[in-house]
This record gives structure tokens, sequence and C-alpha cells, in this order.
């Protein structure tokens, strides 16, 4: 299947937390990062997701914000760190990729946000990425 969602990294389920209707799904990347994924438990059940399980994680990249640095005190689970490997900039909006550790991240964000966080190739950044914006795929 060919899909237009530019972020697939592919990881290795390390637990799942089965609630009454959604489920927690730790993904493990090749890198180290553990990515937390909330999907239903139907979704857990219908795709076998287990302990060990080879999956694709799938974000859509106007779903990931970026940061300089880790950001305490927010409920978004996900903070990967990475560096900025490439910016392209529109009118209005930039497309900025991100070397994280085992994976690559696209985030499209705006191009004032660019600016105001000085964003370049070669700088740190954090990628955050809420628990309900990420799906997960059958490897």
């Amino acid at each position: 299947m060919t899909l237009s969602i530019r972020n697939q990294i592919p990881g290795t389920v390390s637990s799942v937390t089965a609630g009454e209707a959604m489920a927690t799904v730790k993904v493990r990347l090749a890198g180290g990062q553990d990515i937390t994924a909330a999907i239903t438990t139907e979704s857990v059940k219908d795709l076998g997701f287990v302990e060990g399980s080879e999956v694709r994680i799938l974000v859509k990249s106007t779903e990931v914000a970026l940061a300089t640095g880790p950001v305490q005190g927010v409920s978004i689970r996900n903070q990967i760190a990475g560096t900025v490997t490439d910016v392209s900039t529109g009118g209005a909006m930039a497309s900025v990729k991100v070397d994280v550790e085992g994976g690559a991240l696209t985030a499209a964000i705006t191009k004032d946000a660019v600016a105001d966080l000085n964003l370049a190739s070669g700088s740190p950044v954090v990628a955050l990425i809420k628990s309900t914006e990420i799906s997960l795929a059958t490897a």
C-alpha cells in the first residue's frame, strides 16, 4: 500500500496496555527511542499487535511540532531528539526534515516558526507528537 503520509518509521512493539475502548502501544525505534501510540483496543486485536510485533509508525507531517529542546510541563508523550537536515520554505509554510536515530521525520510548520526558532540544517531539535496522532500499521 502506498500512502501520502511522509513519516513512516519502522519499530517493534515493546508493550500494549489495553483499556475498554482505547489502548496505548509503546514502540521502540531502531535508535532506541520509545514512541507511544493511542489507538483503539479493537485495532490492537484486529492487527494482532503484541510485544515483539514489527510495526510501522505513521504520522502526518502537519502533526509534528518542533522545539529547540525538551519541553517540560506538557501532556505530549512523544519527544524525539533529532537534527534538522533540510528546511524548505514557501510563502507561509515550511517543510523541515529531521534526522532521528533509526529514522527521519518531516514537520510542516509555519515559515514564521522556522524564523523564530532559527532553524537551519544542523540545528538540534525535539520533535513533539501527541500519541493520539500516531497510527500504526503492520510491517
